[in-house]
Parts: structure tokens; C-alpha cells; sequence
């Protein structure tokens, strides 16, 4: 097996602004693995309150690059394991690897990964399309030039529910609010009912990850389903949840790949734990991971590509919320020859 890494920068239509940061491009590392001509390929993005760069991931990589290339490839689950091993502590790059080895995996067989997995596709659910922080103005235009039936509006800032209620004085689309960990105790309590008035379909996030009392009383007094996201990363976050949450947002990027995503699903529904896919702005290629595990979830957010000014390859479309997958094996993509020269 080869393997070959490759950053991008790529330039976003907006600024993207969260209640955390603000930025105007989307830093991501894409990995290539070779396989006797057949290719894999996997994106893990680089988010900088993770603490992970693209040049982390690449340094990693190449440190340790002979001893993945001699791995005996057999099977993902196999090679994921070996993966979280080699780099304990970089699960990025341990994700990108990851989503390569199934997107070369299900090449090699010959079949999609839905295929493999046995899944119903004509259970997907319908992504939601993000409108970042910013002027009212500038949100109520984004919204009246992409008609969606879903909206995320990022809040966790001062004049938030003002701009919610113009938000939902313009749109009868369903709003999800994600608040990136942005009120206090006192704010969320004073604002969820509010938000329960509109119609709110959930709420991501409303605490900082770790204030798990505050997260308790909200819990237990909330009309509206609150995901976690910062609070809930790997497998292990997954029980606590249970008494603070009422479901939780998995992100391949975080938790280290398509392999332990599937399996914190399996758990989260004995827990009886909602489940939302979200993304990290991901380019085709990584959105392509996430749309196959849209039979399995209650929610999804994988609007990366409609976001970004700039993709990395093609295979997947939106039609109204509709995610339509190539009908390729693997990830059912086909990245631009030129980007990877």
C-alpha cells in the first residue's frame, strides 16, 4: 500500500462564524491510499479548538508512514484498530485513514459502503443547511437565496433571539439552533422557552462541554431535545450523556472515523440517545463518508460542500435537503485529477 497526503486551504462563499471563532477558508487534509491501483480517500479538517493542524496531521503521518504502508490490509475495522494504536493521540488523522481504508475496502469488493453495511437507502434523512453568525440582514439574505427546509442558525451571542425571530418571521422552514457551547446557565434558561414559542427543532450545544450540572438542569426542564457535540466526542462520553442530554452529534473528525462512529450509534440507540451527523465543513469527500451513514440517524448536518467556494471532487448532490450519493463503489466519488497532482 502507498500512501499520499495532501492539504488544501478552501476558501468558504461567507465568513463562517461561530460563537467560538470566525474564519473565511477551511483548512483540511486529504490522504490517498494506493492499493495496487486502486485508490482510497480520506479528509479530516483541521477545526482549531481541537488543537489539531493539517501540519500535525501530515507530521504524524510521515513520521510513521512506512510502518502503515507495510500494514497487511484485510479489512477497515483491522486497519482502524491498528490506526488508534499507531496515533493515540491524533484521531484526525486517524479518521482520514480510516474513511480511506473503507472508500479502498468497498472499491475492492466491488460495491458501495451503504452495500456493504446492508442499509435501507431509502431512509435518509434530510441535511439542514447552516447560517452562520452574522448581521440580521446578512442572515435573513442567505436564507432568501437558499430556500431549504432546514436551517442551523449558530447562536450563542448577544442579539441572538432577535435575529431568530426574524429568522422565523421570513422562513416556515424547521430551525435547529446551535449555540457551540456559547450562553451561560442563566441564558439558556432564559431563552429556550423563547425558543420553544418558534417552533425550535433542537438545540446543539447550549453550555461549554464541561458544565455537565448546568447541562442536568437544563435536561430536566427543557420542552426542546438538546444534542451534544463538544460533549460527547468518543465512545466512552457516550453514557454520561444520558441524564444531560437528549441525543448527541457525532462527527466522524472528532471521534476518529466511519468505524467508531457506527459503533457509538449502535450504542446510543440501546441508550436510547438521539443521533445527529454532523460535519466539520467538509469537502465532497468527506461529506461522501457522512451521507453513508444517513439511513442510521435522526438528523443530519453535511452541508460542507454548499458552504465552501471551492470542493475537491464530485459524487454527491442536494436537492432540497435531498443528499443523492453517486451510484460509484466506495464513497461514490470522483476526486479532480488536478488537485491531487
Amino acid at each position: 500500500m502507498k500512501i499520499s497526503s495532501f492539504k488544501f486551504d478552501l476558501p468558504f462563499q461567507y465568513p463562517f462564524t461561530i460563537s467560538k471563532a470566525s474564519k473565511k477558508s477551511q483548512p483540511t487534509f486529504v490522504v490517498e491510499l494506493d492499493y495496487f491501483g486502486t485508490k482510497g480517500y480520506g479528509e479530516a479538517p483541521a477545526i482549531s479548538y481541537y488543537n489539531i493542524t493539517v501540519e500535525q496531521m501530515m507530521e504524524d503521518l510521515e513520521e510513521k508512514k512506512e510502518i502503515v504502508e507495510k500494514f497487511s490490509f484485510t479489512d477497515p475495522e483491522r486497519f482502524w484498530h491498528f490506526l488508534h494504536h499507531l496515533f493515540p493521540k491524533n484521531p484526525f488523522l486517524v479518521c482520514a485513514l480510516d474513511m480511506a481504508g473503507w472508500d479502498l475496502h468497498a472499491k475492492r469488493k466491488g460495491k458501495k459502503i451503504t452495500e456493504l453495511w446492508k442499509l435501507d437507502v431509502n431512509k435518509n434523512a434530510l441535511t439542514d443547511y447552516t447560517i452562520g453568525i452574522d448581521s440580521i440582514e446578512t442572515m435573513l439574505d442567505k436564507i432568501k437565496s437558499k430556500p431549504w427546509p432546514i436551517y442551523k442558525i449558530k447562536v450563542g451571542f448577544e442579539n441572538d433571539i432577535e435575529i431568530l425571530k426574524a429568522i422565523r418571521k421570513n422562513t416556515d422552514s424547521l430551525l435547529r439552533v446551535d449555540a457551540n457551547g456559547g450562553w451561560t446557565l442563566d441564558e439558556a434558561l432564559e431563552k429556550i422557552p423563547l425558543l420553544t414559542e418558534m417552533g425550535i427543532e433542537l438545540i446543539e450545544q447550549p453550555l461549554e462541554k464541561n458544565n455537565w450540572d448546568g447541562m442536568k438542569i437544563l435536561f430536566e426542564t427543557s420542552a426542546i431535545p438538546l444534542i451534544a457535540d463538544e460533549s460527547c466526542v468518543f465512545e466512552k462520553d457516550l453514557e454520561k450523556c444520558v441524564t444531560h442530554f437528549h441525543g448527541i452529534n457525532i462527527k466522524l473528525t472528532k471521534c476518529s472515523g466511519m468505524t467508531p462512529a457506527r459503533q457509538m450509534i449502535f450504542i446510543a440507540r440501546k441508550l436510547g440517545l438521539k443521533v445527529m451527523m454532523g460535519c466539520m465543513n467538509e469537502s465532497t469527500i468527506g461529506s461522501a463518508a457522512i451521507a453513508q451513514f444517513l439511513p442510521l440517524v435522526d438528523f443530519v448536518d453535511m452541508d460542507g460542500p454548499l458552504l465552501l467556494a471551492k470542493d475537491l471532487a464530485s459524487g454527491i448532490s442536494y436537492n432540497c435537503g435531498k443528499v443523492e450519493v453517486a451510484n460509484l463503489p466506495g464513497l461514490g466519488i470522483s476526486p479532480f485529477s488536478e488537485m491531487f497532482q
